[in-house]
This record gives C-alpha cells, sequence and structure tokens, in this order.
C-alpha cells in the first residue's frame, strides 16, 4: 500500500498536473535525435548566443571601468561646482560658510582661474591656471595625492611659484627648480584694448593624475594669482565647492547662488567636462547596441533549429494532434523547448560574462607577464591596467535582452508546428 502511494505521489501526479507543452518541450529538449545536424546548430545557437552574453558583460563592464577612473581623476581636479564672483570676492571665508549649509555640499575652497600660454625656450602651450590655497585644496581636489614631484605646500604667497602636469613638464623637459614664463592676455587702454601680460614662474612641484589635464593646467597660490589680476591679496575669484552628488552639481549651485544674490553666477562641470562624459555615455551606447547585434544573431539562430526540428518531428505532431492534443499546446512544446536553449545559453553566458569581468584585470596582467609585452604602458594611455567596473543592472538588461530575443525567435516555428495537417504528415507513414 506504501508503495502504490509512494508511486502515485511522486510518478503519475507530477505527470498529470505537469502541463503537456512543458511536458513534451523539455522531453525534445534533453532527447537524443536521430539528425545529429540539427543537434549541431541547436548547440551552437546555445553557444553563440552565451558568447555573445560574455562579451557584452565585460564590454560594457570595462567601459564602466573606464569611465569610472576618468571621473575619479578629471572630476577629482576640476571644480564639481564654482560660485564665482561678479567682481572680486573680499570675504571668501563667509560664501564658503554660506555653501556649507547645504547638505549636499561636503567642502568648499577658494579658486582663481587664469588662462593664458606657457613658454619655455621658444616652446609654447595653452594652460589654464588655478590660484589656490595649499592648504583649503585638499579637501576639494585629488591633486595632494597625485604630486610626483616637489609639494603642493611648497606654493607659497609672492614667491610665485607653480605646479605643473607631468605631460607639460615632459614636453618641457621641466623639474623642481626650473623657470618658465607664464603669458596672460590684460585689458588696457592701448589701441588694441588688450596687451600680454608676462611673469616669470618657478617651477615647486610636479602632479601626475592621468588624464589631459596632465597637459593643461597648472596651479598657483591665490594671492599671486590675485596680484597678476591686479587685486588685493585676499580677494579671490570665487569659491570651489565639492557635493556628493555629482549629478546634483547644478541644481546646488543654483541653489546657493539664489541665497548670495546677484553678485556671484554659477558654474560646475557639465559646462566644463560635460560634453567629454556625454561622449562616452554615447559610446557606451553604441557599443552595447553593436554587441547587441551578436546575441540577436544567436538567438535567431532558434529559428533554423526549431524549423528543422518541426521538419524532423512532423509525424510525432501529427500523432499528438489525431490523440487530442490542440494546435496551441503543439505551439507551446515548440516554444519552451526554444526557450529552454535561450535560457541555458543566457545562463552560461551571464555567468562566464560576470566571472570574466571581475577578474579580466588580472587577466591582462598575467597576460603581460606570460607575454612580456605590457599591453597598455603609461607612457602611451592614461591607465596602466584594464578597469572594469561590474555593474548588476547592465547584466540584468543583457539577459534579460538575451531571454526576450530567443523567445521572440521561437514563434514563428512553433506556430508553424501548430499548423501542421495529420493526414498530410501522415502520408507517406
Amino acid at each position: 500500500m506504501v508503495g502504490t502511494v509512494f508511486f502515485l505521489f511522486f510518478r503519475v501526479l507530477p505527470f498529470m498536473f505537469r502541463p503537456l507543452s512543458i511536458f513534451i518541450g523539455a522531453r525534445y529538449t534533453r532527447a537524443k535525435r536521430r539528425n545529429h545536424f540539427i543537434s549541431f546548430i541547436s548547440m551552437t545557437s546555445m553557444i553563440g548566443l552565451a558568447l555573445g552574453v560574455l562579451a557584452m558583460i565585460v564590454v560594457l563592464s570595462v567601459m564602466n571601468g573606464f569611465q569610472r577612473e576618468m571621473s575619479a581623476r578629471i572630476l577629482g581636479m576640476v571644480p564639481h561646482a564654482a560660485l564665482l564672483g561678479v567682481k572680486p570676492v573680499d570675504d571668501w571665508q563667509a560664501v564658503a560658510a554660506t555653501a556649507l549649509k547645504n547638505p549636499q555640499v561636503i567642502a568648499a575652497a577658494p579658486l582663481t582661474e587664469l588662462e593664458g600660454m606657457l613658454s619655455y625656450k621658444g616652446l609654447m602651450q595653452p594652460i589654464q591656471i588655478s590660484g589656490i590655497d595649499p592648504a583649503q585644496e585638499a579637501k576639494v581636489s585629488i591633486v595632494a595625492n597625485h604630486i610626483v614631484q616637489g609639494r603642493l605646500d611648497d606654493l607659497k604667497p609672492d614667491e610665485f611659484g607653480v605646479v605643473i602636469g607631468e605631460i607639460t613638464a615632459r614636453r618641457f623637459h621641466l623639474n623642481v627648480g626650473d623657470k618658465l614664463t607664464l603669458i596672460v592676455p590684460e585689458v588696457s587702454t592701448a589701441p588694441g584694448g588688450i596687451t600680454p601680460r608676462m611673469q616669470r614662474l618657478n617651477v615647486v612641484g610636479v602632479f601626475k593624475v592621468g588624464a589631459e589635464l596632465d597637459g593643461s593646467m597648472g596651479l598657483i597660490h591665490m594671492a599671486d594669482a590675485a596680484q597678476m589680476q591686479h587685486w588685493a591679496p585676499n580677494q579671490v575669484q570665487g569659491v570651489r565647492i565639492k557635493v556628493q552628488d555629482l549629478y546634483s552639481a547644478p541644481q546646488v549651485s543654483t541653489a546657493i547662488v539664489g541665497q548670495l544674490g546677484d553678485q556671484f553666477r554659477a558654474d560646475d562641470w557639465t559646462h566644463t567636462q560635460g560634453s567629454l562624459f556625454s561622449a562616452m555615455k554615447m559610446e557606451k551606447t553604441m557599443i552595447g547596441l553593436l554587441l547587441m547585434m551578436i546575441i540577436a544573431v544567436a538567438a535567431f539562430n532558434i529559428i533554423a533549429t526549431l524549423i528543422m526540428v518541426v521538419n524532423d518531428k512532423g509525424a510525432d505532431i501529427a500523432i499528438l494532434r489525431t490523440i487530442g492534443a490542440t494546435p496551441a499546446q503543439i505551439m507551446g512544446a515548440f516554444m519552451v523547448q526554444g526557450t529552454l536553449i535561450g535560457i541555458v545559453g543566457t545562463l552560461i553566458g551571464g555567468v562566464l560574462g560576470v566571472i570574466a569581468a571581475i577578474n579580466v584585470s588580472q587577466l591582462v596582467g598575467w597576460l603581460e607577464r606570460v607575454s612580456g609585452q605590457h599591453i597598455f604602458t603609461s607612457d602611451v594611455y592614461f591607465v596602466s591596467t584594464l578597469p572594469s567596473e561590474l555593474q548588476w543592472g547592465d547584466v540584468a538588461l543583457i539577459c534579460s535582452a538575451g531571454l526576450v530575443m530567443s523567445f521572440l525567435a521561437t514563434l514563428y516555428p512553433a506556430w508553424r508546428a501548430s499548423q501542421v495537417e495529420p493526414a498530410y504528415a501522415l502520408r507517406y507513414e
């Protein structure tokens, strides 16, 4: 009696309550087919789908890593937002205190910006000079952590010291202690309206953040910047602020300027670096769409697989129809078979893609050690390793796209199977 109950509960009931379409589709998927070519096409579809998902996860993770590195380096140097005065600001501490009342503001520091040209032994290049307070700059910038020669604290008032980027130092063959000339435009009453002003600067430090800023940015003391602008030593152009959420910088700076009044205007990183990050976002989107085509090709190979299966199983379909199977059940069976292929391929690709994305930096390092060649050298690229940042939102989107395309690929072959006429399919049987 116990054996009979066990048999009914564990053997008969699952088949009674399992939908016919799922049962037949699962049997067709795991059954050994007589036509080995169909099995080969089915396997290649599954492998192609897995490789497409894997490649897309790894590439998007690497692009996320590059974007993270560029954001940390560039936006760690340039102001998140700036509160710039219409006239020179006498009391920047009061402006900073007002800014710090905003819960989004982490820190604030004085800032004066100049644009000009650097000249050294006949060589010239454009430069953006920032007048800073070395004691406050570490609160809003990462430059103090990336000094490779000298010190940021060597910027002293009235000494006209300058900290330059590594690219500028390499281009001019400069070291700490060398002198160069800064040329800035100055409004005058001369007929031309603008005359060049030259200032001798002494190199007291070199920074390297691994971005274009290494060749386009320099730092001097804010008192020296004020003197070059013919201001009082304590006057600055404005206050630089660091915010918690980079993407809220425009709203935060606008709100603070609303409290300060019409004597101030707001500026933020989206005006100076927004085009770069927009380009990186568009690049990620376009590469994602191109890689999605790989998944689409692999997914729609399921169409060819199922069409051949339908032709191979014509007699089975006819028999099922004669014993009462409806066209919907036949269609569902082949949809289950194709969807299972898509699910297995997507899961394999997703798991392998996550593992590869997490370990891609170590894999590239291993290849460099084995081959003896440096794929990423600091002399050519801004990064010396391949960065990667796995975002689970990307993984979910990629896997969902693979599953949806696999499901859509089953519709036409499954519909075609449901239209098989029993008499026509069994005429030669």
